[in-house]
């Protein structure tokens, strides 16, 4: 299933106004983000979906969406709309690609993004980025790997020396293109698909 949430600015982002990182006061992509994964589980029978190996994968914006279902599932960031509501947003497994909006700068270098509260219930997940990426810097998936291993969470970080930023899906001559087959092995290994599929 493909999710199209909703933008602009409707999860962090840089103003250029103040020069500085905002986070939304009503976080609508991360609103959509709870509600389809709920309405997923409940409705998983009709679908015919494992209601147990309901995940999300995200890319750049996206992939910090991935994080930010991924540590606020606990409570919805909207008001009920239907039954599907009461069925579990937490992802069971999730992948961000070149994910943004992750780090924050310190005195002490980087740390974690504050608005994203990593847990040990922080589902597993799977990380891929190139070193070279001039969008959304390669510190982004650092400091979210660090945190998730910090809180015992299974996590798989692959870095690519090439590839750059939007490397996505096709086919290209860098080492990168093959990082969904080590997502697949990586599903396998965590139990939510079956070896060799």
């Amino acid at each position: 299933m493909l999710l199209k949430y909703r933008v602009p600015d409707s999860g962090p982002h840089w103003d250029r106004k103040c020069d500085c990182h905002v986070d939304p006061k009503a976080p609508l992509a991360l609103a959509d983000a709870q509600r389809t994964v709920g309405w997923v589980r409940a409705h998983a029978g009709d679908l015919h979906v494992n209601p147990r190996r309901i995940g999300i994968l995200g890319f750049s914006a996206g992939g910090h969406l991935v994080a930010d279902v991924s540590t606020h599932f606990d409570r919805r960031v909207y008001r009920s709309v239907d039954a599907a509501d009461t069925a579990s947003c937490r992802p069971d497994f999730a992948v961000a690609v070149y994910p943004g909006h992750m780090r924050e700068k310190t005195t002490r270098e980087y740390q974690l993004n504050p608005t994203l509260p990593v847990s040990r219930r922080t589902p597993p997940t799977f990380l891929v980025q190139s070193v070279m990426d001039p969008v959304d810097p390669v510190e982004n998936s650092l400091v979210y790997y660090l945190a998730l291993k910090k809180a015992g969470v299974p996590v798989e970080l692959h870095l690519f020396a090439h590839g750059g930023h939007a490397f996505g899906l096709r086919p290209t001559a860098s080492p990168i293109t093959r990082w969904p087959e080590l997502l697949e092995r990586w599903l396998a290994s965590i139990g939510m698909t079956a070896p060799g599929r």
